[in-house]
């Protein structure tokens, strides 16, 4: 039996353009610029302007302008000339020059030494797909069998799980030492078998590696003292050495923070006196523009009857591409912006003298409110971007943190708490050091009132071990 039903919903649909918009707004300074780039060759409608062709530019510009000779039609043109938006950007000649270092990936470099080794080349696939398959500490989170059921699907190809495990291990051995890894205790192991294994110390390490490796995760020291027979001084010794070892084949942080001499930041603000100025470190939209060819070409074949309907519309396809991306990147660079703009605003005392404990408190909400956009908006605007201040680069996200009030009522940001935590703990008696509990007994002593858990999740962000772990040390 037939049955008529009606319903409503809503439904809210995102257009492929407001996508390609949203990935703009996520892309930092260098990849911005090979993206214009890709668009510049992929494009013939949109032309760059280079900085010798400024002259060039203001006469076609003139020569245009003889067609609006009317009043209105000239002051209400809708085209910027984007000399008069100067201000809102920084003077070339306060562009602090900084080079531009290439940084490759490690697993480039990994695919790099592959190919010295002494294999097939119709294996090389097979290190390339391992080495894409490395998480961005160098370890390996896959188990075997599920790598090569995939890639066997992919190259239609049956591959055994020990073809993969013989490929791991060679490159394991390249640099870095350890990348391929499934664990950290397989990772500490291939360090303390590169060392002399006949040492005393190094031979108990890898026992209590291979053998005790729970409890030493629990710290569980006295029941390492009993399974392994030994003196206060030995295990001291034992657990000095693995300390000491690196606990990931790859640090991003670290690399990160050599990186950081090589980064080209997205914002520059500037001590002034009384005020800070800002100012985007590149500004793009001036120098992109519709290539003049082009748009008479599309006028041309409008009016002419016999072009084919397939030409017309790639002409206007193009022209419309190249003047949506325009006006994308201007989009992008005012919201960029209106957003540090704030940014800077809320956290004055901070961009104006550069201590960490003069650090507000701020959520993404805070500041979307202040500029009336959506939250994603502002998440894009500031993931992955850097600003040049007097006192260093930083990036963004750095300065959106939670706050935790004090006996006095402020509202102070959890930054300025890791960082009395991490005094504290650089000021201790290295013999006797501070406890979770101790650390929240000072903390409070000092007006500030937070949770031995709080505590704990700090130090471990901050990557400072254990009190029975910092005492080993010395």
């Amino acid at each position: 039996m037939l049955k008529q039903v009606q319903t409503q919903k809503q439904q809210h649909t995102i257009l492929p353009q407001q996508i390609e918009l949203l990935n703009l707004f996520h892309l930092n300074t260098l990849e911005l610029e090979q993206r214009i780039q890709d668009e510049l060759s992929e494009n013939p409608a949109l032309e760059e302007l280079s900085s010798g062709d400024e002259d060039g530019g203001d006469k076609c510009t003139k020569e245009m302008v003889q067609d609006f000779q009317g009043y209105e039609e000239y002051a209400y043109d809708d085209i910027p000339d984007y000399k008069t938006e100067y201000n809102n950007y920084i003077n070339t000649e306060k562009v602090p020059e900084k080079p531009i270092a290439e940084v490759l990936d490690f697993r480039d470099e990994l695919k790099k030494q592959c190919r010295f080794l002494d294999i097939p080349e119709s294996n090389h696939y097979l290190f390339d797909f391992l080495i894409d398959s490395l998480n961005e500490n160098g370890f390996l989170e896959q188990d075997l069998d599920e790598l090569a059921s995939e890639i066997s699907f992919k190259r239609k190809v049956w591959i055994e799980p020990e073809e993969l495990e013989g490929a791991l291990k060679l490159i394991r051995e390249l640099e870095p030492i350890g990348a391929g890894c499934q664990s950290v205790q397989e990772f500490m192991l291939l360090q303390l078998k590169r060392m002399n294994v006949k040492q005393p110390d190094v031979r108990t390490a890898i026992d209590l590696l291979q053998n005790h490796f729970h409890d030493l995760r629990s710290c569980n020291l006295e029941k390492l003292r009993r399974q392994l027979g030994l003196e206060d001084d030995e295990i001291r010794i034992v657990l000095s050495l693995l300390a000491h070892l690196s606990t990931r084949p790859f640090n991003p942080e670290t690399s990160a923070m050599q990186a950081n001499r090589s980064i080209l930041p997205d914002f520059v603000v500037l001590d002034e006196g009384d005020t800070l100025e800002l100012a985007l470190y590149r500004q793009r939209s001036s120098n992109l523009h519709i290539s003049q060819n082009w748009m008479e070409m599309v006028q041309q074949t409008s009016q002419n009857a016999t072009t084919d309907k397939s030409t017309k519309q790639y002409l206007r396809s193009k022209l419309s591409s190249a003047q949506w991306f325009i006006n994308a990147i201007q989009q992008r660079e005012n919201n960029m912006l209106k957003i540090m703009r704030s940014i800077v605003d809320m956290q004055y005392e901070y961009f104006k003298y550069g201590d960490i404990l003069l650090l507000r408190p701020m959520k993404l909400k805070d500041i979307a409110d202040q500029v009336k956009v959506d939250i994603s908006t502002v998440s894009r605007l500031t993931c992955n971007k850097y600003a040049e201040t007097p006192f260093g680069t930083i990036l963004l996200k750095d300065l959106f943190t939670e706050g935790i009030v004090n006996q006095e009522g402020t509202n102070i940001s959890n930054k300025v708490i890791q960082n009395i935590i991490g005094e504290v703990i650089e000021a201790e008696d290295k013999k006797t050091p501070y406890t979770d509990r101790q650390l929240v007994t000072i903390l409070a002593e000092k007006g500030y009132s937070i949770a031995r858990r709080t505590v704990a999740k700090y130090r471990e962000l901050m990557s400072i071990p254990v009190a029975q772990v910092r005492g080993l040390w010395n």
